[in-house]
Protein backbone atom coordinates (compact mmCIF):
# COMPACT_ATOMS: atom_id res chain seq x y z
CA UNK A 1 0.00 0.00 0.00
CA UNK A 2 2.69 2.50 0.71
CA UNK A 3 4.41 1.96 -2.36
CA UNK A 4 1.20 2.41 -4.21
CA UNK A 5 0.93 5.57 -2.62
CA UNK A 6 4.26 6.59 -3.39
CA UNK A 7 3.77 5.76 -6.99
CA UNK A 8 0.35 8.14 -7.19
CA UNK A 9 1.76 11.32 -5.31
CA UNK A 10 4.89 10.70 -8.00
CA UNK A 11 2.02 10.57 -10.54
CA UNK A 12 0.31 13.89 -9.17
CA UNK A 13 3.79 15.68 -9.35
CA UNK A 14 3.92 14.36 -12.82
CA UNK A 15 1.04 15.25 -13.65
CA UNK A 16 1.17 18.76 -12.16
CA UNK A 17 4.54 19.94 -13.85
CA UNK A 18 3.20 18.79 -17.31
CA UNK A 19 0.38 20.65 -16.95
CA UNK A 20 2.28 23.50 -15.45
CA UNK A 21 5.06 23.01 -18.45
CA UNK A 22 1.82 23.43 -21.10
CA UNK A 23 -0.02 26.21 -19.73
CA UNK A 24 2.33 28.26 -17.82
CA UNK A 25 2.90 30.32 -20.99
CA UNK A 26 -0.33 32.18 -19.79
CA UNK A 27 -0.53 35.46 -18.30
CA UNK A 28 -1.17 35.51 -14.57
CA UNK A 29 -3.89 37.60 -15.02
CA UNK A 30 -5.92 35.32 -16.88
CA UNK A 31 -9.58 35.66 -15.40
CA UNK A 32 -9.58 33.14 -12.67
CA UNK A 33 -13.30 31.25 -12.88
CA UNK A 34 -15.06 28.35 -11.02
CA UNK A 35 -13.63 25.04 -10.77
CA UNK A 36 -15.28 21.85 -10.55
CA UNK A 37 -15.54 20.67 -7.45
CA UNK A 38 -18.22 20.32 -5.23
CA UNK A 39 -19.35 24.37 -5.31
CA UNK A 40 -22.14 26.41 -6.65
CA UNK A 41 -21.78 29.43 -9.56
CA UNK A 42 -21.57 32.68 -8.79
CA UNK A 43 -24.39 33.31 -10.92
CA UNK A 44 -27.03 31.14 -12.39
CA UNK A 45 -25.97 31.67 -16.02
CA UNK A 46 -23.34 29.65 -18.14
CA UNK A 47 -24.84 30.60 -21.10
CA UNK A 48 -23.28 33.71 -22.18
CA UNK A 49 -19.61 33.33 -23.85
CA UNK A 50 -17.60 36.47 -23.83
CA UNK A 51 -17.28 38.02 -26.70
CA UNK A 52 -15.26 36.69 -28.91
CA UNK A 53 -12.26 38.51 -30.88
CA UNK A 54 -9.70 36.82 -33.38
CA UNK A 55 -6.64 35.37 -31.46
CA UNK A 56 -4.00 33.36 -32.00
CA UNK A 57 -3.75 29.84 -30.84
CA UNK A 58 -4.35 29.16 -26.58
CA UNK A 59 -3.53 26.79 -24.18
CA UNK A 60 -5.71 26.46 -21.19
CA UNK A 61 -5.83 23.96 -18.70
CA UNK A 62 -6.34 22.28 -15.00
CA UNK A 63 -5.14 19.54 -12.19
CA UNK A 64 -6.94 18.16 -9.28
CA UNK A 65 -5.45 15.93 -6.36
CA UNK A 66 -7.52 14.42 -3.85
CA UNK A 67 -6.55 12.53 -1.04
CA UNK A 68 -9.73 11.27 0.83
CA UNK A 69 -11.05 8.95 3.15
CA UNK A 70 -14.73 7.16 3.69
CA UNK A 71 -15.79 6.09 6.30
CA UNK A 72 -18.68 3.90 7.62
CA UNK A 73 -19.99 2.75 4.26
CA UNK A 74 -23.48 0.96 4.30
CA UNK A 75 -23.35 -2.56 3.34
CA UNK A 76 -19.52 -2.35 3.50
CA UNK A 77 -16.62 -4.09 6.12
CA UNK A 78 -14.16 -1.64 4.83
CA UNK A 79 -13.42 1.94 4.67
CA UNK A 80 -12.18 3.68 1.13
CA UNK A 81 -9.18 5.42 1.39
CA UNK A 82 -7.34 6.42 -1.87
CA UNK A 83 -5.27 9.24 -3.49
CA UNK A 84 -6.63 10.79 -7.23
CA UNK A 85 -5.22 13.15 -9.66
CA UNK A 86 -6.71 14.36 -12.75
CA UNK A 87 -5.29 16.94 -15.47
CA UNK A 88 -6.68 18.60 -18.43
CA UNK A 89 -4.83 20.21 -21.55
CA UNK A 90 -6.47 22.10 -24.25
CA UNK A 91 -6.34 24.67 -26.93
CA UNK A 92 -9.01 26.66 -28.34
CA UNK A 93 -8.25 29.66 -31.06
CA UNK A 94 -11.11 32.48 -32.53
CA UNK A 95 -11.22 32.48 -35.89
CA UNK A 96 -13.39 35.46 -36.40
CA UNK A 97 -16.68 34.86 -34.82
CA UNK A 98 -16.23 31.04 -34.34
CA UNK A 99 -13.94 29.30 -31.71
CA UNK A 100 -12.17 26.41 -31.53
CA UNK A 101 -11.28 24.19 -28.68
CA UNK A 102 -10.24 20.65 -28.03
CA UNK A 103 -8.66 19.27 -25.28
CA UNK A 104 -7.29 15.81 -23.58
CA UNK A 105 -8.61 14.47 -19.78
CA UNK A 106 -5.36 12.28 -17.95
CA UNK A 107 -6.58 10.73 -14.79
CA UNK A 108 -4.43 8.27 -12.10
CA UNK A 109 -5.63 7.12 -9.01
CA UNK A 110 -4.34 4.53 -6.62
CA UNK A 111 -7.62 2.25 -6.52
CA UNK A 112 -8.00 1.48 -10.38
CA UNK A 113 -11.04 1.46 -12.61
CA UNK A 114 -12.04 -1.66 -10.93
CA UNK A 115 -13.60 0.36 -8.18
CA UNK A 116 -15.48 3.06 -9.59
CA UNK A 117 -18.90 1.57 -10.51
CA UNK A 118 -19.08 0.39 -6.72
CA UNK A 119 -17.35 3.74 -5.72
CA UNK A 120 -20.21 5.95 -7.50
CA UNK A 121 -17.49 7.92 -9.17
CA UNK A 122 -18.86 9.55 -12.61
CA UNK A 123 -15.25 9.03 -13.93
CA UNK A 124 -12.55 6.71 -14.74
CA UNK A 125 -9.41 6.84 -12.11
CA UNK A 126 -7.13 5.40 -14.74
CA UNK A 127 -7.69 6.95 -18.19
CA UNK A 128 -6.65 9.18 -20.76
CA UNK A 129 -9.74 10.98 -23.52
CA UNK A 130 -10.95 13.60 -25.26
CA UNK A 131 -12.74 16.32 -22.61
CA UNK A 132 -13.53 18.48 -25.03
CA UNK A 133 -13.82 19.38 -28.64
CA UNK A 134 -16.51 22.19 -29.94
CA UNK A 135 -17.73 24.57 -32.04
CA UNK A 136 -18.77 28.25 -30.60
CA UNK A 137 -20.03 30.76 -33.04
CA UNK A 138 -20.78 34.22 -32.09
CA UNK A 139 -23.81 35.28 -33.67
CA UNK A 140 -23.90 38.61 -31.99
CA UNK A 141 -22.67 40.52 -29.03
CA UNK A 142 -25.35 38.83 -27.07
CA UNK A 143 -26.21 35.41 -28.61
CA UNK A 144 -23.72 32.43 -29.44
CA UNK A 145 -24.67 28.75 -30.78
CA UNK A 146 -22.60 25.92 -29.19
CA UNK A 147 -21.96 22.67 -31.12
CA UNK A 148 -20.08 19.19 -29.73
CA UNK A 149 -18.78 18.23 -26.51
CA UNK A 150 -17.50 20.40 -23.44
CA UNK A 151 -19.11 21.59 -20.38
CA UNK A 152 -23.15 21.42 -20.17
CA UNK A 153 -24.10 25.19 -20.82
CA UNK A 154 -26.93 25.30 -18.03
CA UNK A 155 -25.78 26.68 -14.61
CA UNK A 156 -27.01 23.79 -12.40
CA UNK A 157 -25.30 23.06 -8.40
CA UNK A 158 -24.04 19.77 -7.60
CA UNK A 159 -27.48 18.73 -6.42
CA UNK A 160 -28.59 18.28 -10.34
CA UNK A 161 -25.31 18.42 -12.35
CA UNK A 162 -21.70 17.11 -11.93
CA UNK A 163 -19.88 19.56 -13.57
CA UNK A 164 -16.93 17.07 -14.48
CA UNK A 165 -19.25 15.32 -17.31
CA UNK A 166 -18.73 16.49 -20.77
CA UNK A 167 -21.90 15.80 -23.05
CA UNK A 168 -21.87 16.31 -26.71
CA UNK A 169 -24.56 18.14 -28.59
CA UNK A 170 -25.95 21.11 -29.56
CA UNK A 171 -27.28 24.39 -27.87
CA UNK A 172 -28.29 27.96 -28.30
CA UNK A 173 -28.25 30.92 -25.88
CA UNK A 174 -29.36 34.37 -25.64
CA UNK A 175 -28.72 37.56 -23.41
CA UNK A 176 -30.71 40.25 -22.86
CA UNK A 177 -29.18 43.50 -21.32
CA UNK A 178 -31.77 45.24 -19.44
CA UNK A 179 -29.69 49.01 -18.12
CA UNK A 180 -26.56 48.76 -17.32
CA UNK A 181 -26.55 45.42 -14.41
CA UNK A 182 -29.68 43.68 -15.09
CA UNK A 183 -29.72 41.05 -17.76
CA UNK A 184 -32.18 38.58 -19.31
CA UNK A 185 -30.72 35.36 -20.32
CA UNK A 186 -31.82 31.98 -22.14
CA UNK A 187 -30.20 28.86 -23.24
CA UNK A 188 -31.88 25.53 -24.97
CA UNK A 189 -30.46 22.60 -26.45
CA UNK A 190 -29.65 18.69 -27.29
CA UNK A 191 -27.53 16.55 -25.70
CA UNK A 192 -26.01 12.96 -25.69
CA UNK A 193 -24.94 12.12 -22.04
CA UNK A 194 -22.01 10.75 -22.81
CA UNK A 195 -21.29 8.91 -19.80
CA UNK A 196 -19.40 5.73 -18.77
CA UNK A 197 -19.38 2.68 -20.67
CA UNK A 198 -21.58 2.63 -23.83
CA UNK A 199 -23.75 5.17 -22.22
CA UNK A 200 -26.76 6.48 -24.99
CA UNK A 201 -29.09 8.31 -22.72
CA UNK A 202 -30.39 12.07 -24.05
CA UNK A 203 -30.78 14.83 -22.48
CA UNK A 204 -33.48 18.35 -23.50
CA UNK A 205 -32.40 21.04 -21.54
CA UNK A 206 -33.40 24.64 -21.51
CA UNK A 207 -33.04 27.30 -18.66
CA UNK A 208 -34.24 30.90 -18.41
CA UNK A 209 -32.35 33.11 -15.78
CA UNK A 210 -32.44 36.57 -14.47
CA UNK A 211 -29.44 38.71 -13.27
CA UNK A 212 -29.75 41.63 -11.42
CA UNK A 213 -27.18 44.02 -10.47
CA UNK A 214 -24.08 41.91 -11.23
CA UNK A 215 -21.37 44.64 -10.74
CA UNK A 216 -22.75 45.87 -7.76
CA UNK A 217 -21.98 45.00 -3.99
CA UNK A 218 -25.54 43.41 -3.34
CA UNK A 219 -27.17 41.22 -6.26
CA UNK A 220 -28.22 38.19 -7.19
CA UNK A 221 -29.89 35.44 -9.86
CA UNK A 222 -33.01 33.51 -10.58
CA UNK A 223 -32.84 30.54 -12.48
CA UNK A 224 -35.64 28.12 -13.53
CA UNK A 225 -34.39 25.28 -15.65
CA UNK A 226 -36.14 22.14 -17.07
CA UNK A 227 -34.25 18.70 -17.81
CA UNK A 228 -35.60 15.82 -19.95
CA UNK A 229 -33.41 12.39 -19.59
CA UNK A 230 -34.07 9.56 -22.09
CA UNK A 231 -32.29 6.65 -23.00
CA UNK A 232 -31.39 5.44 -19.70
CA UNK A 233 -31.36 1.45 -20.10
CA UNK A 234 -27.81 1.08 -20.67
CA UNK A 235 -26.47 3.67 -17.49
CA UNK A 236 -28.66 1.17 -15.49
CA UNK A 237 -27.24 -2.22 -17.38
CA UNK A 238 -23.89 -0.93 -16.25
CA UNK A 239 -24.42 -0.35 -12.91
CA UNK A 240 -25.58 3.35 -12.93
CA UNK A 241 -29.11 3.27 -11.20
CA UNK A 242 -27.18 3.88 -7.97
CA UNK A 243 -29.41 4.98 -4.77
CA UNK A 244 -32.62 5.42 -7.61
CA UNK A 245 -35.90 2.96 -7.14
CA UNK A 246 -35.45 0.31 -9.67
CA UNK A 247 -37.47 -2.53 -10.40
CA UNK A 248 -36.50 -5.94 -12.51
CA UNK A 249 -33.25 -3.82 -13.39
CA UNK A 250 -35.32 -1.11 -15.13
CA UNK A 251 -36.26 2.74 -13.35
CA UNK A 252 -39.26 2.92 -11.61
CA UNK A 253 -39.26 6.74 -12.26
CA UNK A 254 -39.21 9.09 -15.29
CA UNK A 255 -36.66 11.60 -14.99
CA UNK A 256 -37.91 15.45 -15.75
CA UNK A 257 -36.79 17.72 -13.67
CA UNK A 258 -37.99 21.22 -13.00
CA UNK A 259 -34.76 23.10 -11.25
CA UNK A 260 -35.56 26.76 -9.46
CA UNK A 261 -32.09 28.49 -8.11
CA UNK A 262 -32.27 31.62 -5.98
CA UNK A 263 -29.09 33.24 -5.85
CA UNK A 264 -27.61 35.97 -3.68
CA UNK A 265 -24.37 37.71 -3.17
CA UNK A 266 -23.13 40.77 -0.88
CA UNK A 267 -20.02 41.93 1.07
CA UNK A 268 -19.64 41.79 4.53
CA UNK A 269 -16.69 43.82 6.43
CA UNK A 270 -15.20 43.45 2.72
CA UNK A 271 -15.38 39.58 2.48
CA UNK A 272 -17.50 38.37 -0.24
CA UNK A 273 -20.71 36.67 0.81
CA UNK A 274 -22.69 34.05 -1.76
CA UNK A 275 -25.84 32.14 -0.83
CA UNK A 276 -27.56 29.92 -2.78
CA UNK A 277 -31.05 28.23 -2.65
CA UNK A 278 -31.99 25.15 -5.40
CA UNK A 279 -35.28 23.12 -5.48
CA UNK A 280 -35.43 20.19 -7.51
CA UNK A 281 -38.82 18.69 -8.35
CA UNK A 282 -38.58 15.26 -10.68
CA UNK A 283 -42.23 15.51 -12.69
CA UNK A 284 -41.79 11.89 -14.15
CA UNK A 285 -41.76 10.91 -10.37
CA UNK A 286 -44.99 9.72 -8.41
CA UNK A 287 -43.21 9.86 -5.02
CA UNK A 288 -40.29 11.02 -3.68
CA UNK A 289 -40.08 13.11 -6.18
CA UNK A 290 -37.92 16.76 -4.38
CA UNK A 291 -34.74 17.61 -3.37
CA UNK A 292 -33.36 20.85 -1.60
CA UNK A 293 -29.72 22.40 -1.31
CA UNK A 294 -28.64 25.48 0.25
CA UNK A 295 -24.97 26.69 0.42
CA UNK A 296 -23.07 29.87 2.14
CA UNK A 297 -19.87 30.78 0.55
CA UNK A 298 -17.64 33.45 2.86
CA UNK A 299 -14.45 34.86 1.08
CA UNK A 300 -13.32 33.70 -2.32
CA UNK A 301 -10.41 31.27 -2.64
CA UNK A 302 -9.98 31.59 -6.29
CA UNK A 303 -8.13 35.19 -6.21
CA UNK A 304 -4.68 34.79 -4.62
CA UNK A 305 -3.86 34.54 -1.13
CA UNK A 306 -7.96 34.57 0.15
CA UNK A 307 -9.43 32.76 2.74
CA UNK A 308 -13.00 30.94 2.00
CA UNK A 309 -15.32 29.01 4.23
CA UNK A 310 -18.30 27.06 2.63
CA UNK A 311 -21.07 25.15 3.99
CA UNK A 312 -23.70 23.17 1.84
CA UNK A 313 -26.80 21.31 3.48
CA UNK A 314 -28.35 19.16 1.03
CA UNK A 315 -31.84 16.67 1.42
CA UNK A 316 -32.79 14.61 -2.09
CA UNK A 317 -35.08 11.88 -1.95
CA UNK A 318 -34.73 8.86 -3.86
CA UNK A 319 -36.05 10.15 -7.30
CA UNK A 320 -35.52 13.45 -7.31
CA UNK A 321 -32.78 13.94 -9.36
CA UNK A 322 -30.96 11.13 -11.73
CA UNK A 323 -28.19 9.39 -9.89
CA UNK A 324 -25.90 8.97 -12.46
CA UNK A 325 -25.55 12.79 -13.08
CA UNK A 326 -25.41 14.53 -10.05
CA UNK A 327 -22.15 15.42 -8.07
CA UNK A 328 -20.12 12.60 -6.97
CA UNK A 329 -18.21 14.31 -4.45
CA UNK A 330 -20.97 12.96 -2.01
CA UNK A 331 -21.32 9.36 -1.43
CA UNK A 332 -25.20 8.87 -1.83
CA UNK A 333 -26.55 10.62 -5.39
CA UNK A 334 -29.87 10.62 -4.06
CA UNK A 335 -32.01 8.85 -0.97
CA UNK A 336 -29.98 10.53 1.19
CA UNK A 337 -29.47 13.79 3.43
CA UNK A 338 -25.89 15.48 4.49
CA UNK A 339 -24.32 18.56 5.13
CA UNK A 340 -20.70 19.63 3.73
CA UNK A 341 -18.59 22.28 5.27
CA UNK A 342 -15.30 23.29 4.10
CA UNK A 343 -12.11 25.70 4.63
CA UNK A 344 -10.44 26.90 1.38
CA UNK A 345 -7.21 29.06 0.13
CA UNK A 346 -6.23 30.69 -2.59
CA UNK A 347 -2.34 29.66 -2.52
CA UNK A 348 -1.90 31.88 -5.99
CA UNK A 349 -3.32 33.03 -9.03
CA UNK A 350 -4.05 29.91 -10.58
CA UNK A 351 -3.52 27.11 -7.21
CA UNK A 352 -6.32 26.68 -4.68
CA UNK A 353 -5.87 24.20 -1.36
CA UNK A 354 -9.36 22.99 0.19
CA UNK A 355 -10.30 20.82 3.28
CA UNK A 356 -14.21 19.12 2.85
CA UNK A 357 -15.91 17.08 5.64
CA UNK A 358 -19.20 15.38 3.31
CA UNK A 359 -21.22 14.42 6.54
CA UNK A 360 -24.33 12.12 4.91
CA UNK A 361 -27.28 10.10 6.51
CA UNK A 362 -28.79 7.57 4.27
CA UNK A 363 -32.56 6.69 4.23
CA UNK A 364 -33.05 3.92 6.21
CA UNK A 365 -29.96 3.32 7.61
CA UNK A 366 -29.37 4.84 11.12
CA UNK A 367 -25.45 6.24 11.48
CA UNK A 368 -23.74 8.68 8.88
CA UNK A 369 -21.08 8.08 6.09
CA UNK A 370 -18.23 10.53 6.12
CA UNK A 371 -15.76 11.41 3.63
CA UNK A 372 -12.89 13.83 4.21
CA UNK A 373 -11.42 15.06 1.36
CA UNK A 374 -8.05 17.30 0.95
CA UNK A 375 -7.84 19.24 -2.58
CA UNK A 376 -5.15 20.46 -4.20
CA UNK A 377 -6.47 22.13 -7.97
CA UNK A 378 -5.57 24.89 -10.50
CA UNK A 379 -6.94 26.52 -13.46
CA UNK A 380 -5.33 28.24 -16.41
Amino acid sequence: MHNSRRSIVLGQVMLAGILWLGVGVLSADEPVVADSLDSDPITADASVAETVTPSDWVLFGDFWSRAERTEAIPNRSDDLERLRARARVGVRRVFADVEFGAGLEAALGSDGDQGNRVNNDNERSDDVNLDEFYLRWQISDEAHLLLGKTAFPIALTPLVWDDDLRPVGVSASRSFPMGDSHRLSLVGGYFAGDHLYGDQSRIAAAQIGWQFHETSNFGGDVALAYLDFSDLQTLVDQGFGRTNLRTQGRLVSDYELLDLQLGLHWRVHDWPLAVRGDWVHNLGAKANDQGGRFSAVLGDSRRARNWELGLAIQRIQRDAVLAAFNSDDWWFHSFAQGHMPWIAYGVDAHWRLRLALFDEQRDGIAHDTQRWALDLNARW
